[in-house]
C-alpha cells in the first residue's frame, strides 16, 4: 500500500512540475520518452533473467500451470470490452491497449503515450497514457486491499488474477498471506508470464 501511495504521488508531483512549466526543455522530447522505454524493457530483461528461481520455473512448466495467466489476460480483455459500451471517448482498441498494462503501469503507460502520439496527437496520447497508469495503479491497488475478501468470496486464485503482473513482486507477499504459501510458485509464474505478454499486446492494440 505504500509503495503505492509513493506511485501515485510521484504522478502527481510530474503533473505539477509540468502545469507550472517547471520542466526542463530537454525532458520534453519524444527521444527522452523513447531512452525511458529502452531502458525499462532493459530493466524487464533483467529482473526476469536474474531471477534465481527461474531455471527451476521453466523446468517445471507445465500446460495446466499456463491456463491461469491465459485466463486472467483473456478475462481482462473481456471486462474491458464490456466497459467499453458505455465509453464513448475511446476506441475498443484504445481501451483494449489500456487493460494490456496488465498491472504493468509505469511500461504500458509510456508505451501507449509514444505508440499513439501520431495516430491521436500528443494531448491526446498523453490522455490515454494517463489513463493507462492510473488504471493499472488501481489495479495493483485493489489487489494489495482487497485480496482477503477475494480469496473469501471467490477462491486462492482470484488475487493472482487480479494482481495481473504484478503478482511476481509487489502483490506476492498479500497472495502469500491470505492464499497460502502452496500458491507462491503458481503466483511467480503468473507473473513472469503476464509480464512477457504486456509490450506485445499493448502495441498490437495500439497498431490497431
Amino acid at each position: 500500500m505504500k509503495s503505492s501511495m509513493m506511485i501515485v504521488g510521484a504522478f502527481v508531483v510530474g503533473c505539477l512540475v509540468s502545469y507550472f512549466d517547471l520542466l526542463p526543455a530537454w525532458l520534453d522530447s519524444g527521444s527522452v520518452v523513447m531512452w525511458v522505454l529502452y531502458a525499462l524493457m532493459i530493466q524487464v530483461g533483467m529482473s526476469i533473467g536474474s531471477d534465481p528461481r527461474l531455471k527451476e520455473i521453466l523446468q517445471t512448466l507445465s500446460f495446466r500451470l499456463l491456463l491461469l495467466p491465459c485466463a486472467t489476460i483473456i478475462g481482462t480483455f473481456v471486462a474491458v470490452a464490456l466497459i467499453s459500451v458505455v465509453i464513448a471517448r475511446w476506441s475498443l482498441f484504445d481501451l483494449l491497449a489500456v487493460g494490456s498494462g496488465m498491472g504493468y503501469y509505469s511500461l504500458s503507460s509510456i508505451l501507449i503515450t509514444s505508440l499513439k502520439e501520431p495516430a491521436l496527437g500528443a494531448a491526446a496520447a498523453a490522455e490515454l497514457g494517463t489513463i493507462a497508469l492510473i488504471a493499472n495503479v488501481l489495479r495493483e491497488m485493489y489487489t494489495l486491499l482487497l485480496a482477503p475478501l477475494m480469496v473469501r468470496w471467490f477462491s486462492p486464485v482470484a488475487p493472482i488474477c487480479s494482481g495481473g503482473a504484478t503478482t511476481m513482486d509487489v502483490t506476492l507477499p498479500v497472495i502469500t498471506r491470505y492464499s497460502g504459501k502452496d500458491w507462491v510458485f503458481v503466483s511467480i509464474v503468473h507473473g513472469i508470464l503476464v509480464d512477457f505478454s504486456v509490450p506485445f499486446f499493448v502495441s498490437l492494440f495500439c497498431s490497431l
